[in-house]
C-alpha cells in the first residue's frame, strides 16, 4: 500500500522546509557523487554520535503504477522486507535487531524510500549494511506474505471507506487531479488485480541501480561512505531507459463535492494543484503560509477558531511533489455551522489574496522560520531527511545554506505576487464529508 506520506503534510511542510533552513546554520557540507553502480550520493560527515543513518530512494511511489492496479506502489515496497533469496522475513529481522539496527521506510506518490539505522562499529555496521543490500537487492516476493499483504491491504482499504478523514483526501485527490497517476488511490477492485509478477516486475522497473538516491549521514568518512554506496547499489537491478515522466497536471475547474455521512462532524478541504519541488515561488508560499494558515498565530487560525469557534484545528500548507503538488486547507466542524465556516474560510483567503500580508506579519514569520531552525535539525536522522529531499528532487546542495537568507530577504510585495501566481480562484476545488447535503 501507498503510505500517507501525504497525510503527514503539515508537519513534512515545516520539517522539510523548517529543519532545512536550520541546517543552513550548522554549516554541514554536503558531498555528492556517482556511484559506479549509477546511484547518485549525497554524504554528511557527522561525528558527534557512534551513528550511522542511510537511506535510499527510488523513484516507485504510486504515481508509477497503473490505475487499474492502483496500490501496487505501496505493496510492492512492502514486500521487499518480506525475505530475500537467501533468509526468511524473520531471519532478516533478527539480522537487523541482533546488532541493534533499525529498519524502517514509506511510499508516497513520488518516491519509496528505505532508511537504516545502525551503530558505527566496525561489526554491527558490517551486518547491518550487509543485511540491508540482502534486502535492497534479493527481495523474494514469498507467495505467503503477498497473499498477506494483499489481504491486509484490502482490509485497510475498505476500513478507511469508511472514516470521514480518508473519504474527504481521496475525494480531494480526485478533484485536484483527475486522470493524473497523483489521483491514483488504491481500492479492493485494483488490489485484487494485483499479481505476484506484477509485483516482481515492478521492483525490476523501478527499483533500478541508475534510479537510486543513496543518502548517508554520520559516523564514517568518504571512503567508507563510498564502499557503503557500492555495497547497496551494485547487485540491483540495471534498467536500460529512465522512467518517462507523468503527464501534465491540468488545473482543474472551481467546484463544490458535498458527500452525505453519519458522523457528527464535518471535514472539509480546500486547495488545488500549486507547486513543484524546486519552484522559485517555494519561499515565499512557504513565509506566506505560515501567515495564512501554518501556525497558531495564522489567520485562519484566529479568526475561524479564536474568533468564532467553527473548528478546534484549522490548517493550510503547500506539499510539493515532483510536479504540482497540492495546496489544501483543512477543517473539521459541527454539521450544523459547516456552511458558515466554510464561508468564512473563503472570506479569509481572498482577503489575503487581495491584500497579502502586513508588514508586522511579515517580520513575525521570518523571525520563527529562522528562530526555530536551530530545534528542526538536532538529530542525523532529521539531517538525512532533508538531505534525502534535496538529492530526490535534484535541489541545489547549497540548499541548507541559502535558506535562511531567501526567506529573511523576503518582501511583502513578492509574497503576494507569488500566491495570485499560484492561488487562482477559479481552480479552487472544495470537499465537504459530513455536511447533510449530497
Amino acid at each position: 500500500m501507498v503510505r500517507k506520506r501525504e497525510g503527514k503534510a503539515r508537519p513534512l511542510f515545516a520539517a522539510v522546509l523548517w529543519m532545512a533552513a536550520c541546517a543552513a546554520q550548522a554549516a554541514l557540507p554536503i558531498q555528492h557523487w556517482t556511484a559506479a553502480s549509477g546511484a547518485r550520493v549525497y554524504f554528511v560527515e557527522s561525528r558527534g554520535i557512534p551513528m550511522l543513518d542511510v537511506n535510499v530512494d527510488f523513484d516507485a511511489g504510486g504515481r508509477r503504477a497503473s490505475g487499474d492496479k492502483a496500490g501496487l506502489g505501496g505493496l510492492t515496497h512492502t514486500l521487499i522486507k518480506a525475505g530475500s533469496a537467501a533468509h526468511s522475513e524473520d531471519e532478516l529481522s533478527r539480522r537487523i535487531a541482533d546488532v541493534g539496527a533499525q529498519l524502517s521506510g514509506e511510499a508516497d506518490r513520488d518516491r519509496a524510500s528505505l532508511s537504516l539505522r545502525t551503530l558505527s562499529s566496525e561489526r554491527e555496521r558490517a551486518q547491518a549494511i550487509a543485511t540491508f543490500a540482502e534486502i535492497l537487492q534479493t527481495p523474494a516476493f514469498p507467495e505467503a506474505a503477498f497473499a498477506r499483504e494483499k489481504a491486509r491491504l484490502i482490509d485497510t482499504v475498505r476500513e478507511e471507506a469508511t472514516k470521514p478523514d480518508a473519504i474527504a483526501s481521496r475525494a480531494f485527490y480526485r478533484l485536484l487531479y483527475g486522470n493524473h497517476p497523483y489521483a491514483y488511490a488504491p481500492t479492493p477492485a485494483t488490489v485484487l488485480r494485483i499479481a505476484r509478477e506484477d509485483v516482481e516486475s515492478f521492483y525490476r522497473e523501478n527499483y533500478s541501480a541508475a534510479g537510486a538516491v543513496l543518502t548517508i549521514v554520520g559516523d564514517a568518512d568518504r571512503a567508507l561512505a563510498e564502499r557503503i554506496a557500492e555495497e547497496l547499489t551494485a547487485g540491483l537491478p540495471r534498467t536500460g531507459a529512465a522512467p518517462s515522466p507523468a503527464a501534465a497536471v491540468i488545473p482543474p475547474s472551481a467546484q463544490t463535492l458535498r458527500i452525505a455521512h453519519p458522523a457528527s462532524q464535518s471535514h472539509i478541504l480546500l486547495g488545488l494543484p500549486a507547486i513543484a519541488r524546486g519552484d522559485p515561488d517555494y519561499f515565499p508560499l512557504l513565509v506566506g503560509n505560515y501567515i495564512l494558515g501554518g501556525g497558531v498565530v495564522s489567520r485562519l487560525y484566529l479568526e475561524v477558531r479564536e474568533k468564532r469557534g467553527y473548528a478546534y484545528s484549522v490548517y493550510s500548507y503547500f506539499l510539493p511533489l515532483a510536479q504540482q503538488g497540492p495546496y489544501q486547507i483543512g477543517l473539521q466542524t459541527k454539521k450544523e455551522q459547516a456552511e458558515e465556516a466554510l464561508a468564512h474560510v473563503r472570506t479569509v483567503l481572498e482577503e489575503f489574496l487581495a491584500r497579502g500580508p502586513s508588514p508586522a506579519e511579515m517580520k513575525a514569520a521570518k523571525q520563527h522560520l529562522v528562530g526555530g531552525f536551530a530545534l528542526r535539525i538536532d538529530s542525523n536522522r532529521k539531517l538525512l531527511n532533508q538531505v534525502a529531499v534535496i538529492g530526490f528532487y535534484r535541489l541545489p546542495l547549497t540548499w541548507l545554506d541559502d535558506f535562511a537568507g531567501r526567506v529573511e530577504t523576503l518582501s511583502v510585495a513578492e509574497v503576494r505576487a507569488a500566491f495570485a501566481r499560484r492561488l487562482r480562484p477559479e481552480h479552487l476545488v472544495t470537499v465537504v464529508v459530513g455536511s447533510g447535503k449530497e
